[in-house]
């Protein structure tokens, strides 16, 4: 897994802040929660945890307690493998319905990158994923609801005692390009969905998931 580390002397409001895309089109989302342990050291420790799950993008729908869509990651050719994510990597999204043609039955994003930061102390790690083609077929056309314009930015971070998960969506527009008319009219329907607050419960308890001090965690 090729990670970007930096470190900055400079104090900033909200670490990781640079890493979402700036909002410029369409609806945007962001789901974020929090917890706070008894002690730095104990919140050192659980992120480790709380990394992992981020990366370990096949248990999602586990994590989330079953919400909604079912996640499964593959490598840049749309193979299904089993390790923790990383860049360059799909992930083949069942959302329950109707899937597409394009994307024989399923919404695509490729992550476009995962970075690593530490700022005066705060950690954070971030997976920046955006809708792209279906690599198991010969189409270019974006085959997710949204268009490849939108971005979901998934961000784990530790300040101290606190832990945060977070989604972040930005310029989401439906997708009505595909070569597939029906294709464009799902799209348009979910992608409404999504801008009137659908796919955030799922987003939800998703973070919610990553959190949970709870119930232990082994890596796949």
């Amino acid at each position: 897994m090729k990670l970007i580390v930096m470190k900055d002397n400079h104090n900033i409001s909200n670490p990781g802040a640079a890493h979402v895309p700036p909002q410029e089109i369409g609806s945007k989302m962001d789901a974020v929660e929090k917890i706070e342990l008894e002690s730095e050291s104990e919140a050192i420790h659980f992120f480790q945890t709380v990394k992992d799950r981020l990366l370990d993008v096949n248990r999602w729908a586990e994590f989330a307690g079953g919400a909604s869509s079912n996640f499964y990651l593959t490598d840049r050719n749309g193979v299904l493998v089993h390790r923790m994510a990383t860049d360059g990597d799909r992930i083949k999204i069942d959302i329950p319905g109707p899937g597409t043609k394009t994307g024989n039955g399923f919404d695509w994003v490729t992550i476009d990158e995962i970075r690593s930061q530490i700022i005066d102390g705060a950690e954070v790690l971030s997976m920046i994923a955006r809708p792209s083609d279906n690599p198991l077929n010969s189409s270019m056309d974006t085959a997710h609801f949204l268009s490849d314009k939108a971005t979901s930015t998934f961000q784990v971070k530790r300040v101290g005692r606190i832990i945060y998960a977070e989604e972040h969506g930005r310029n989401e527009v439906p997708n009505t390009e595909t070569d597939h008319a029906l294709d464009n009219v799902r799209n348009t329907l979910v992608g409404w969905g999504a801008k009137i607050g659908f796919s955030y419960p799922q987003w939800k308890a998703l973070v919610n998931g990553l959190l949970n001090h709870e119930n232990p965690y082994q890596p796949s």
